[in-house]
């Protein structure tokens, strides 16, 4: 996910103020590292947080700049190389991370390999991670060079119109949705922290701040999220909070089992954590592994053990309630997809012209109308032709292109709602599609049909090729191949995140070391992408559940997928001389499921009902 735009940003006068500030001797540093997170390393963050995308012009969410006294640099990855080109001036250098063909460095290998020797370069330490921080000032050592930490941000400094940071206010999820009380979770924590010796624990993330607490907030769009720490001992919690963003009600939820401290008051708090606590690498605090160098220096490096969250882990295991909560706000979704499909397909049959951001606005409409909707889970994806290559494309409302029925239309959109999260991809074509694009289709969906049939151990990472091997065997979509660019799953929170770690499929090495374990949701969304002609995803989330299989070798325990979302698959693209048996079978008890499932919602809406008929029929 994530909002792509398409316009350029002059960035000198920008560039030129953040480089005086930077030979300043209150800072002194010869370059700057510009993250893409916040304070809370949130891949998705608020306005007033958006430092690298106001200093490059490029509002991607993946990215990280380095300006350095007469160049800048921006990296991202594969998925967003069409938008940075787009939105990137004449001032910076893309640097496209993932093709080793051209052979370029991550951004922190770039900062001890290409910067001059004896480099100061400078970070804000609450915006890096204390993994990265050392990792980085150990690999500078060899050229002489040091990680600044400066106690100001640079960026803010310039950027005079800056937003202020939001204070929604702050709701409690009721049990009825969450499944479990936050007592209930605290206990489990604190159960967690015991076992290994540890004093206490810091809660950086907001995600997992709000699913601790069953709270939710509304700061960070799309989000239902609200910036806060907490710090969890064996007989004390502490939540840091903006006092005027609780109320009444969220403090009886709280009752007397949690403390409520003000937001600002956080690294002070910790200041005097160590001697409170009687800290020691022996008996140590423990920071997740997102936790940034500014909380690890608060406290001490001496008095911490890094490694990943134990909520992080408890939260991506949804329990039976949650699971429930998939399914049924899966299906409601569904009605809206079935509304928005049908009434898209009239409007261009009947010579409506319609823009991109115009069809995403009538979705949201027919999601509106839903029981439980609490907004978008991110900005809908509403892609016609060679728009649909730009992965995480959002159409601008006042420039942006007119959907055609000779073009293939990708829409990756999703929803919050209390009792979950959707996130769902369809591709379709309203005319009549070439035999390039109904094969390159049909390959993806082997690919999607591969995850959802699968069974696997117990312990088992590394599925991605799964997904991919279909499109190995035409020759194309190779892991580092930009047409293949995109991940095949993430994790997805519960009414919370989108996005949600560390659990997901694909190549990333967070992946590859965590084993996908029963409860968990991921989304299944293999893709192919032509520049600069079409994109092609087919998005549903699963449930990772535990299989029945005729034997267990080893006591293992086997695992599948138990697939939520509920909207039809456009057989209009589907070459079905490529399918096997197997997976003609599986494509119609899919669209049997849908069909069964959705339509006694629709009785109120004729066209909608019909369509869907169509739509679920047998191939």
């Amino acid at each position: 996910m994530g909002a792509a735009g398409t316009q350029t940003v002059d960035t000198s006068s920008r560039l030129d103020a953040l480089r005086k500030l930077m030979q300043n001797p209150e800072f002194d540093v010869t370059a700057l590292v510009i993250p893409s997170e916040d304070q809370h390393s949130s891949e998705y963050i608020a306005a007033c947080d958006e430092r690298r995308a106001f200093i490059s012009g490029f509002n991607g969410s993946a990215g990280t700049a380095i300006v350095t006294l007469k160049d800048a640099f921006l990296f991202t990855d594969g998925r967003y190389f069409l938008q940075a080109e787009k939105q990137l001036d004449q001032n910076w250098t893309l640097m496209k991370q993932g093709l080793p063909v051209t052979d370029v460095p991550t951004w922190q290998e770039f900062l001890y390999k290409k910067l001059e020797k004896n480099s100061r370069i400078g970070i804000d330490p609450t915006l890096i991670s204390a993994v990265d921080a050392e990792s980085l000032e150990t690999s500078l050592k060899g050229q002489d060079s040091h990680l600044v930490s400066l106690n100001q941000n640079i960026v803010d400094l310039v950027w005079k119109d800056r937003p202020s940071r939001p204070a929604h206010k702050v709701f409690p999820l009721d049990v009825k949705y969450s499944g479990e009380s936050h007592d209930d979770k605290i206990r489990r924590l604190r159960e967690e922290l015991q076992k290994k010796n540890y004093k206490a624990f810091v809660v950086n993330m907001l995600d997992e701040v709000a699913w601790l607490f069953n709270l939710r907030g509304s700061d960070i769009d799309y989000n239902p999220v609200f910036f806060a720490y907490a710090v969890v001992t064996s007989d004390k919690v502490v939540l840091f909070v903006n006092p005027a963003q609780v109320d009444d009600t969220v403090r009886g939820h709280l009752v007397n089992s949690v403390e409520i401290a003000p937001y600002d008051q956080f690294f002070k708090y910790l200041r005097g954590l160590g001697a409170e606590l009687n800290l020691s690498k022996g008996s140590a605090l423990l920071l997740g592994d997102k936790c940034s160098l500014a909380v690890a220096e608060a406290i001490g490096r001496e008095n911490i053990v890094i490694s990943r969250s134990p909520v992080a882990d408890m939260k991506a295991i949804k329990n039976e309630t949650e699971v429930e909560g998939f399914r049924q706000s899966h299906i409601r979704d569904g009605v809206a997809l079935a509304r928005y499909f049908a009434w898209l397909e009239e409007q261009l049959n009947n010579g409506v012209t319609l823009n991109e951001s115009e069809a995403a606005d009538k979705l949201e409409d027919y999601r509106k109308e839903l029981d439980l909707f609490k907004g978008l889970s991110f900005p809908t994806i509403s892609a016609t032709g060679p728009n649909g290559a730009i992965i995480h494309y959002q159409p601008d409302p006042v420039d942006c292109a007119t959907i055609r029925k000779d073009q293939i239309y990708l829409c990756d959109t999703g929803a919050q709602f209390l009792d979950g999260t959707t996130d769902v991809t369809r591709t379709w074509h309203f005319g009549t599609p070439t035999a390039e694009e109904k094969r390159s289709f049909t390959r993806v969906l082997q690919g999607h049909i591969a995850i959802d049939t699968g069974v696997l151990p117990n312990g088992t990472t590394g599925i991605d090729s799964w997904a991919r091997r279909p499109l190995w065997e035409d020759g194309i979509g190779t892991t580092t191949d930009p047409s293949t660019r995109h991940g095949t799953g993430h994790g997805v929170g519960h009414f919370l995140n989108v996005h949600e770690g560390p659990q997901g499929i694909g190549v990333r090495i967070t992946y590859n070391n965590t084993a996908l374990k029963s409860g968990m949701t991921v989304s299944n969304e293999p893709g192919y992408y032509e520049d600069g002609k079409y994109g092609i995803r087919i998005e549903n989330v699963v449930v990772v559940r535990e299989a029945k299989t005729p034997n267990n070798f080893g006591n293992k325990g086997f695992l599948k997928f138990e697939r939520v979302t509920m909207c039809p698959i456009h057989k209009n693209l589907v070459d079905a001389s490529l399918l096997s048996a197997a997976e003609r079978e599986w494509l119609d008890a899919y669209h049997a499921e849908v069909f069964e499932k959705v339509s006694p919602l629709l009785k109120n809406d004729a066209r909608a009902l019909a369509w869907l008929k169509r739509e679920t029929s047998p191939l």
